[in-house]
């Protein structure tokens, strides 16, 4: 799988789980070769309930993907959410032994895993660390710190913080699935990657993925996050409330927010009935969609209020932290009817509905440009990202005796060298231009490196690591 760069991403979601296989393409967009997806029957609000049906559901789906692309997958990607999921703003500093040495990325490993020792409460642990301006010297403002003279390093983090029994029984299904679990991301993340630009971020955007079981925000400000949270309502909570408000069965009322839903009751005439069969020879029930639009736009109108909630703790009011971009909707609740008008009644900024076709390559089918998959090509993407990632800290550990860092303001360019690697039976060798660098096995620095030649692993390299050894001794 790695000679062709396929990446797989898995998005374990309440309602759905989706396995998506993908590569790059020669123009740098994501190509989708397989796509499957299964019920999902063992999650509730983003966390695993019941790990044999999870199971069930996983191989399901990526049987369905294997079977679509005639690959096979060996190891997924995974996204994290869940109503355990919550984000805090943390600053932190390190001082620097020799300041007559320029700023390098082990000065900024060691600030991070500064913060990854910070005291969480009881059963939590830190899923991100991400860096946000970097201060030097009281040097503030600054984004790319590597290559800078300076004693004291200062820099403020988002710190992303979950249950840590919850991403154990994820990892837990995925290796009783027969498959290896190589990132985990957070999914609002995932989300953002797929749908928004680069100058949203930079113009200040919120991301609201409206899932079945939680609804995931994502603030964006000067090209850096700012604030996440996951709040546990999302599509589920409607059907039940259409279920329970016209007394039909599960089924029936997610097919009657599907077809005749509107988050704005003031659209459908008073005349407007809609028949349901009746159960066992009852007779069929008439439902005014007028009632319908009611009982969604009042659950609706709860969820936005609380994300809007949220998007003003996070400061959007102070004229600073303005939000320019306003707001994009995403995920399977973004395809309800007149969402878009209700969103922007309720918190009076611009909003648009997200759809991850912008990173996909022109022939993909109209489904997968669909809100609903926003989620899992955010994922693929992010596999794609990490396989390459790792590839190029595999080539700097076998071939560069050390690594020089440039000054700002372009990032360092190194030079990678591709690696050989045995060729399979049946495999057709391509011409193309530009090789990228490739990862033979899971070879590791050893321990007893030298300190030049050691090149830091991502810390989620570490942290999947870490739950490997959990469920590896768990028996």
């Amino acid at each position: 799988m790695e000679k062709d760069n396929i990446a797989v991403g898995l998005d374990i979601g309440t309602t759905k789980i989706v396995a998506m296989i993908g590569k790059k393409n020669e123009y740098g967009k994501l190509e989708i070769l397989g796509i499957g997806k299964s019920k999902s029957l063992g999650v509730a609000r983003g966390v695993v309930n019941n790990i044999t049906q999870t199971i069930q559901s996983i191989q399901q789906a990526i049987l369905e993907a294997e079977n679509n692309s005639g690959y096979k997958i060996k190891d997924v990607v995974v996204g994290i959410a869940g109503q355990h999921i919550r984000s805090i703003q943390h600053t932190d500093y390190i001082s620097r032994s020799n300041p007559e040495e320029v700023i390098g990325e082990n000065d900024i490993q060691l600030l991070i895993d500064q913060v990854n020792k910070l005291a969480m409460l009881p059963g939590e642990e830190i899923i991100h660390v991400l860096p946000q301006e970097f201060k030097i010297d009281g040097q503030s403002e600054i984004k790319e710190p590597i290559g800078m003279y300076g004693g004291r390093l200062e820099s403020s983090f988002h710190v992303v913080v979950g249950q840590a029994s919850s991403i154990r029984n994820v990892g837990r299904c995925i290796q009783s699935s027969g498959i290896e679990l190589s990132g985990l991301t957070l999914e609002p993340l995932a989300s953002a990657d797929a749908v928004l630009s680069q100058e949203e971020k930079e113009a200040g955007v919120a991301l609201i993925d409206i899932g079945g079981g939680t609804t995931d925000l994502a603030i964006f400000k000067d090209g850096i996050i700012r604030h996440t949270a996951v709040i546990p309502f999302g599509g589920n909570v409607i059907t039940e409330d259409i279920k329970e408000g016209c007394s039909i069965i599960e089924k029936q009322a997610e097919l009657l927010k599907i077809k005749f839903g509107s988050a704005w009751p003031g659209e459908n005439k008073d005349n407007e009935i809609v028949s349901i069969p009746g159960l066992r020879g009852r007779e069929p029930k008439e439902i005014s969609l007028k009632n319908l639009s009611k009982i969604i736009h009042a659950r609706v109108v709860e969820i936005i209020e609380q994300v809007f909630a949220e998007i003003k703790a996070y400061g959007h009011e102070d004229p600073r932290k303005k939000l320019i971009a306003g707001i994009v909707l995403t995920g399977g609740g973004a395809e309800l009817k007149h969402i878009k008008q209700l969103v922007e009644y309720i918190t009076g900024m611009d909003t648009r509905i997200g759809y991850p076709n912008e990173h996909l390559a022109g022939n993909s089918s109209e489904e997968i440009s669909s809100p609903l998959f926003a989620t899992a090509v955010g994922l693929v993407m992010n596999s794609i990202e990490n396989s390459t990632q790792s590839a190029v800290r595999m080539e700097l550990v076998n071939e560069q005796p050390k690594v020089v860092y440039r000054t700002p303001p372009t990032k360092p360019q190194l030079p990678v060298k591709p690696l050989e690697y045995e060729v399979e039976e049946n495999y057709v060798e391509r011409e193309e231009t530009f090789e990228p660098p490739k990862q033979v096995g899971n070879k590791r620095p050893s321990k007893d490196e030298s300190t030049e030649t050691k090149i830091r692993k991502s810390f989620f390299d570490t942290y999947v690591d870490k739950i490997k050894e959990f469920l590896d001794n768990a028996e």
